[in-house]
């Protein structure tokens, strides 16, 4: 058939229905706290070729990565001629188009006729897939075999069959295979739901239809990010950002450096003057670092676009491998999203030269990773892991927002009733941190305090933080936002505990409290509306 704006306009919302359907799926079927409360998951469609066409409203930093997973797949492993009806692979290697082995992505072709006409992917944060600690986000770990189970790109279903040999493997290396498999039958269930849609979109307008639609949705996502980068002035920005250390090489800063080239319709990131890679697990590989990137350009559009991997056309990175933001094999990297984090922050940073009003100052920057493994005097054993959030950066125009999952995030909190119904553990405080954000003319948005008490026998606490030394900035004159602080009480006596620590053991009646950072201050303090400080000082927010 003839395909002219109103069949494309169609069938790009019905790309985007299923990819909500397969979203809505993964939420209403998983099991864990992490997927199911706090939602850290994504689901996508992608073309023949494994270029994402459509996307759920989840988290950045996975589906700006999919597509790159996907592709190296494609590429080195799993070779077009060899995806049948009904299979699916899985995979959560980082050396294989990964990101950090806790992300178990999953991919299933779609065929019409006998022609593949697509795929559709899911990418989920399993509670624990093994290694050194509960939690799989070890801060202690110097190579990559020391972070729990690596996947490597595996058929789990083969022409709907279970490759029973590979759920076997699976449930013996992680702490927690109920939860696990809860969640990965999830991901099955939703790679179901969004073959079934593009299924019925095929039947009703054709398969050659639907594969000339993903061209042309992948053209003018293109001529739409071409378009907005092409109404920024040209020209070279430079900005720096820091990561505190890698937890090995303690106080050794980590420099996440970006050279933008805004040149007419094109833009040029180079990430050459970032820090080598490091011994500890806060590195990325390629699928983190674009994403980072990626998504600070589409974010400053001037005018909305569709999310596709078209907008990654015009985009060139330059990241030599060896880097923190490439590292090479076996380097950890289960902090990656701390790199992607500042990469971010710093990306704004070059970004706020272009285009001053679009671009906010710095936000919380950072993944409060927390987790818990509590032990009862049965044996009994039980993992929460908690990824805290913070403050975002003011606007050129108005205050950050308090306490809000900004920038690599989407995430939402898990509910204190879902922790403590479940786990032998009391959250006493969870509420704003007063003060935290910077001052401005608009202020950065509070980050939050979060007060957790043992009340199992025993427990074993890992943490992997960072924004403890180097604080969010301000922009414009704006001020910077308060560092993070980690503290543990024990009989009336507060000491801190260390932003990357693996496998504290606590003891029943212990109180770990997290303070997280706000986001920096835009524009100078001294000419803030005084009505807006006063409303802050009654709201209690200094």
């Amino acid at each position: 058939m003839m395909l002219g704006p109103i069949e494309i306009e169609v069938i790009r919302n019905a790309l985007n229905a299923a990819a909500a359907e397969m979203d809505i799926t993964i939420w209403r079927t998983s099991r864990s706290t992490i997927v199911r409360e706090l939602l850290d998951y994504s689901t996508a469609v992608f073309d023949a070729e494994g270029r994402n066409l459509a996307q759920s409203a989840r988290i950045p930093g996975h589906l700006n990565s999919m597509t790159h997973a996907l592709r190296a797949l494609l590429a080195d492993h799993v070779p077009p001629a060899d995806w049948h009806e009904g299979d699916v692979v899985i995979f959560n290697d980082p050396y294989c188009g990964g990101q950090h082995l806790p992300d178990i992505l999953a991919f299933r072709p779609v065929f019409h006729e006998g022609a593949r006409i697509a795929f559709v992917g899911t990418l989920c944060h399993h509670i624990d897939v093994g290694g050194l600690v509960a939690g799989s986000y070890a801060a202690k770990a110097t190579e990559i075999f020391q972070e729990g189970l690596r996947i490597p790109p595996v058929k789990i279903i083969e022409a709907g069959r279970r490759n029973e040999g590979v759920w076997a493997m699976i449930r013996q290396n992680v702490r927690k295979p109920d939860l696990l498999f809860g969640d990965l039958s999830s991901q099955l269930a939703s790679l179901e739901v969004g073959a079934a849609a593009l299924s019925r979109l095929a039947v009703r307008f054709g398969a050659a239809a639907v594969v000339e639609a993903g061209a042309r949705i992948l053209d003018m996502s293109e001529a739409g990010m071409r378009a907005a980068i092409g109404r920024m002035p040209d020209g070279i920005y430079e900005f720096e950002d820091f990561l505190d250390d890698d937890g090995i090489a303690l106080g050794q800063r980590i420099r996440l450096h970006v050279k933008l080239t805004i040149a007419g319709e094109t833009a040029l990131v180079d990430l050459s003057g970032c820090g080598t890679q490091v011994a500890g697990p806060t590195n990325a590989t390629l699928a983190s670092t674009n994403a980072a990137v990626m998504f600070a350009l589409m974010c400053c559009a001037d005018s909305s676009l569709h999310m596709s991997a078209g907008c990654y056309r015009p985009i060139t990175v330059i990241a030599p491998e060896g880097l923190v933001v490439n590292a090479r094999h076996p380097a950890p990297v289960a902090h990656r999203i701390a790199v992607t984090h500042r990469l971010l922050n710093a990306m704004n940073g070059a970004l706020h030269q272009a285009v001053p009003h679009l671009i906010p100052a710095a936000y919380y920057g950072n993944s409060y990773v927390t987790t818990f493994q509590t032990v009862q005097e049965t044996g009994a054993r039980e993992v929460l892991v908690e990824i805290e959030i913070g403050g975002s950066g003011a606007h050129p125009a108005k205050d950050g927002v308090n306490a809000y999952a900004s920038g690599m995030h989407n995430n939402a909190n898990i509910p204190v009733e879902m922790i403590e119904a479940q786990m032998p553990l009391t959250v006493l405080r969870y509420g704003l941190r007063d003060g935290s954000g910077g001052a401005g003319q608009f202020r950065g948005g509070l980050g939050l305090v979060r007060e957790w008490r043992i009340d199992s026998s025993a427990c074993f606490f890992t943490a992997n933080m960072d924004r403890f030394d180097h604080a969010p900035y301000g922009l414009a004159g704006g001020g910077e936002a308060a560092k993070g602080a980690l503290v543990l009480r024990r009989d009336g006596t507060e000491s801190p505990i260390p932003p990357k620590t693996d496998n504290l053991k606590l003891r029943q009646g212990d109180v770990v409290r997290l303070e997280t950072s706000g986001g920096g201050g835009f524009g100078p303090v001294a000419e803030r509306d005084p009505e807006a400080s006063s409303r802050d000082a009654r709201m209690g927010y200094l």
